[in-house]
């Protein structure tokens, strides 16, 4: 009984490491032409889809509205948030050896704090792609914006946006959840 707070901050620690194994997020759009839906996956470094030219196909429809291409290697976050989450793997790991409530309920606040400036940070990103549009745009829409939902699902022109955690992204949480059981079992062990 005594092992349960430990556990379950290798639980909360394996969960966040999942992040490197899985995309965390996941945006498909819909639309007559693409009945199945065009997925972006959004991983902790990177950003691909289900199909080879996933994001080749999404940039060429972004062009015509006069949306910025996406280019992974110009997105900063796809760069530094490894290093955050192997930091976060590192901090888990030092809460386990100090084996105190304190120590897990630390962590867990600090998790959930990065994700909610991660969450800010997505939201801005979005933002900026989906208003800052090109004057010489194909296609022209005066005061249309092409900004998905940051969750959830939203109509823009003839597409349907869906916004979603992919497998880290639940994993990621779960390991948030993880942690508060390991702060209460220690706390209620103790």
């Amino acid at each position: 009984m005594k092992a349960l707070p430990r556990l379950c901050m290798v639980l909360a620690i394996a969960g966040i490491l999942s992040l490197f194994l899985f995309p965390m997020w996941k945006i498909i759009l819909y639309a007559p032409q693409y009945p199945t839906g065009v997925q972006m996956n959004i991983w902790i470094n990177k950003i691909d889809g289900t199909e080879p030219g996933t994001l080749q196909n999404v940039n060429i429809l972004n062009h015509y509205v006069g949306m910025k291409f996406i280019e992974p290697d110009s997105i900063p976050e796809l760069t530094y948030f490894p290093m955050v989450i192997l930091g976060m793997a590192v901090l888990g790991l030092i809460a386990l050896l100090i084996n105190r409530p304190w120590s897990y309920l630390s962590w867990m606040i600090i998790m959930i704090i990065l994700s909610a400036i991660g969450f800010y940070d997505f939201y801005l990103w979005e933002y900026d792609y989906g208003h800052n549009l090109s004057d010489t745009a194909p296609i022209k829409f005066p005061g249309a914006s092409f900004q998905p939902p940051i969750l959830g699902k939203k109509i823009i022109l003839n597409f349907t946006a869906v916004s979603l955690p992919h497998i880290g992204g639940y994993l990621a949480g779960a390991g948030i959840f993880f942690s508060f059981l390991a702060y209460w079992l220690k706390r209620k062990l103790s």
